[in-house]
């Protein structure tokens, strides 16, 4: 990961923000990036491997984990992330764009130039429409996923052990979760 290409991307983020959104993105950046990229990925990359499950029958194991583990938490949370940061590109593209078009106008007018935006990083007008709207999105995005971290894994914790009779299993089988409790603090923290 370039580092600096995403430095200079938060700080356009941060120039063009209200003290809302910094403390926001801030908030975003140091306890779920950070948390994402150090921990979680880890503690969560064993998932399938140690899902045991107490029979030998081919493919109950699968079916079990697929059941319990509709889609995986790392997955899930590096979707919010995407979708949660992308309105803020938005703004800046937003500026980019009132920039490029004063730009513009500069060149063709000459010396007969009248300065539409004084300060095109300033949010008023379509900007200001550009910058809430971004907001209610990434809003909206952090209910859905707690909405979907929900209903998938109930009270947001999981189990330490999961009782499964989906077929191909012969019957009532018991499959054990690796490390529930770290997983289970770290699912607490992300939410």
């Amino acid at each position: 990961m370039n580092w600096g290409v995403f430095e200079g991307l938060l700080s356009g983020v941060n120039k063009y923000s209200t003290a809302f959104g910094r403390i926001w993105l801030s908030l975003v950046f140091i306890f779920r990036l950070l948390v994402y990229v150090v921990a979680a990925e880890r503690v969560w990359s064993d998932d399938q491997k140690d899902f045991d499950c107490n029979t030998q029958q081919p493919g109950c194991s699968n079916v079990c984990y697929d059941h319990f583990f509709p889609v995986s938490h790392i997955r899930l949370w590096a979707l919010q992330l995407i979708l949660v940061t992308c309105p803020s590109l938005l703004v800046i593209m937003h500026v980019a764009y009132r920039e490029a078009k004063e730009q513009r106008l500069r060149e063709a007018a000459g010396d007969n130039y009248r300065c539409i935006y004084p300060n095109p990083g300033k949010k008023r007008g379509g900007l200001w429409w550009t910058y809430l709207l971004s907001l209610i999105f990434k809003a909206g995005v952090d209910v859905v996923f707690l909405y979907i971290f929900y209903r998938f894994y109930r009270n947001y914790t999981l189990p330490r052990v999961v009782k499964c009779e989906l077929p191909p299993c012969p019957n009532v089988v018991d499959c054990f979760i690796s490390r529930p409790t770290e997983k289970n603090i770290f699912t607490l923290f992300m939410v």
